[in-house]
């Protein structure tokens, strides 16, 4: 087992700040809640705010790897995406979101940094199945954090917007 660590110690040596070795334990998983929404209907459109934290999200990523976007077949997930998407085409998968172990075990087998977007009922079980320490229930208002799980931390951010 020693010379793994040794070999992993040089790799990552040799990869220099420059450059990602990514895998399941180093390539961070994002996590966050679609953005703003109105109350009580199926499957709105974002709000006004949801759609100025569309360009937030895109500069909060900026110079930040991403191989792949996770999210559910509702009108808010794809919007919130849709400025980053846009400037990087980046992969995007559907994902059931009644179906939260089959989510986490495809993101498991990502090779790349990966971002999901779910929703408030969802989100505390996708961090917490991935390793992650789960964030506690989100409510309506509750919307921009954006949680990093990289294997060692979670950690949450906030979008300014």
């Amino acid at each position: 087992m020693r010379i793994w660590a040794v070999i992993v110690a040089a790799v990552l040596a040799l990869a220099g700040p420059g450059m990602a070795v990514t895998g399941p334990e180093s390539a961070p998983v994002y996590v966050m809640r679609h953005l703003d929404t109105p109350e009580g209907q199926r499957d709105p459109d974002l709000t006004e705010r949801g759609q100025k934290g569309r360009r937030a999200l895109a500069e909060w990523f900026q110079g930040k790897p991403l191989s792949v976007i996770y999210v559910s077949n509702f009108r808010r997930t794809r919007q919130t995406i849709s400025a980053l998407n846009g400037e990087r085409q980046i992969r995007l998968r559907l994902y059931d979101p009644a179906d939260t172990p089959a989510l986490v075990a495809r993101v498991k087998a990502e090779t790349g940094p990966v971002l999901i977007v779910g929703h408030s009922n969802t989100v505390p079980d996708i961090v917490e199945q991935l390793g992650g320490e789960r964030p506690a229930a989100l409510t309506h208002p509750d919307f921009g954090d954006v949680w990093t799980i990289d294997g060692r931390t979670t950690r949450r951010d906030r979008l300014t917007y």
